[in-house]
């Protein structure tokens, strides 16, 4: 009789749980691409690889947080498993325990300014804030990034924003973010 009790409040949990994985699962692969990479000199670093998860994360945070509650829900448990695995990933990588726990806690620090930062420069029409955010993160360790990588860039975060705010709540939640194809930052 318990199991059956704890069953029916389980399955809405589960359900949550496994959409949240799966708009993390496209996010996190979205970020892995080579194009920026590759062909706009993201660097191809651990610090690059984090910003890139960051960007794409972003959007996904951002179209749940339109949808309020069941959103905002939403958002907080992509926002766990994003820093689930970063604590997996340190681990893996052999930083101890009291490491682990500083390191998570300055990434959620950048992820919270990239979110604003890259909320602000989206929101304004120039293009200026959008290319700051970039060249102060996403770029942050490269030298000497052309103006053309980043104009590539911030092409692709615009196009991806609006993509994925055309999709309906029902679609984004059962298929995942549609973000635009790479070939738009070309």
């Amino acid at each position: 009789m318990l199991d059956r009790i704890a069953a029916l409040f389980s399955r809405p949990q589960a359900a949550r749980q496994a959409r949240a994985e799966r708009l993390y699962a496209a996010a996190a692969a979205q970020s892995r691409a080579p194009v920026p990479f590759r062909e706009h000199g993201v660097p191809d670093t651990l610090d690059g690889r984090f910003d890139s998860l960051c960007l794409h994360i972003f959007l996904v945070i951002r179209r749940a947080g339109r949808e309020g509650g069941e959103g905002a829900t939403l958002a907080q448990d992509i926002y766990d498993l994003l820093f689930a695995d970063m604590d997996r990933t340190l681990r893996e990588m052999g930083v101890g325990d009291l490491g682990v726990a500083r390191r998570v806690q300055e990434m959620a620090e950048a992820l919270m300014g990239r979110i604003k930062a890259y909320g602000d420069g989206l929101d304004d029409p120039d293009p200026a804030p959008l290319d700051a955010a970039l060249r102060r993160n996403l770029f942050g360790t490269r030298d000497g990034v052309s103006d053309g990588a980043v104009s590539a860039m911030v092409a692709y975060i615009r196009a991806c924003d609006a993509r994925i705010a055309r999709q309906s709540w029902a679609e984004f939640c059962a298929m995942g973010p549609d973000f635009e194809d790479w070939a738009v930052s070309r």
